[in-house]
């Protein structure tokens, strides 16, 4: 009898932690997924124009130390000069020399947003971009993609060995999308390589438009993701005034789409780096 009553009681007890578990785990899954905000860490340092360094961390992967990049796409803003190293005959910068792709990796999207924008349009969309650099290097840079209904969360602290592209809100609502490369920039060039990119476009601030033409008074997810690939296949942002058509020009605005087709100084950038 105290047997049975003693195999009653574990039983009970082990129901209870159950349900508590699993009451704890869908509210963090919905915490994540409605209050989820992107924002940079407290220790970022802002190195150059829209780029704050991250720290170093171990790649798993590489077996490497990496160092780790935030690229900051704001909207608008005046074109400069003196700070991007571009001549009138180039319009064109690496994050660092010979920092690049050795190996292709897949890469994963969640197309999740609350501008209607469509899913696997989205995805789709993406992967054209890609094409579009791979195409001007002659030379497979990304790996294939894929769609999910994960959650995901950039890379901040250290790198995952994912690379992960959705939407969010992000902190800074002069913002609008966030690229983080993981990588080898400095040391001999030979050494030098990339590990890691994560992506992370907003969609509270900004409305986005796949339209074919833009629209008014929405961000242009075409023109904004393949400036945004663009960093993850090695390219720095341009901020010199004679550079303002390029795709890596740093700054965007409402209803543009120029930077959708990549210009002399992308193709001509892309293609020496590769």
């Amino acid at each position: 009898m105290h047997k049975k009553l003693l195999i009653i009681l574990i039983v009970l007890v082990f129901i209870a932690a159950s349900v508590a578990w699993l009451t704890h785990e869908s509210q963090t899954v919905l915490a994540k997924d409605q209050g989820a905000k992107f924002q940079l860490p407290a220790n970022a340092v802002q190195v150059a124009d829209n780029v704050y360094s991250l720290g170093t961390a171990f790649d798993k992967k590489s077996g490497k130390q990496v160092e780790g990049y935030a690229i900051i796409h704001r909207k608008d803003g005046a074109a400069k000069s003196g700070n991007a190293k571009t001549t009138a005959n180039t319009c064109y910068s690496f994050l660092a020399k010979d920092a690049k792709w050795k190996w292709l990796e897949p890469w994963i999207v969640n197309p999740a947003n609350s501008r209607g924008l469509d899913l696997i349009s989205v995805f789709n969309n993406l992967t054209a971009d890609i094409v579009k650099w791979e195409n001007a290097a002659v030379f497979n840079i990304l790996g294939a993609g894929a769609v999910t209904n994960v959650v995901l969360s950039a890379d901040t602290i250290a790198p995952d060995n994912q690379n992960e592209v959705y939407f969010a809100d992000i902190a800074d609502s002069n913002t609008i999308a966030v690229t983080i490369i993981w990588g080898i920039f400095g040391g001999p060039t030979f050494n030098r390589q990339l590990v890691e990119w994560d992506q992370v476009y907003d969609d509270v601030t900004y409305d986005w438009s796949m339209s074919a033409t833009g629209e008014i008074g929405k961000m242009d997810f075409e023109n904004i993701a393949t400036h945004e690939l663009g960093h993850s296949v090695g390219m720095a942002d341009l901020y010199n005034s004679n550079c303002v058509n390029e795709t890596m020009y740093g700054y965007a605005n409402y209803g543009e789409t120029k930077k959708r087709d990549l210009n002399a100084g992308d193709i001509a950038g892309i293609n020496k780096f590769y």
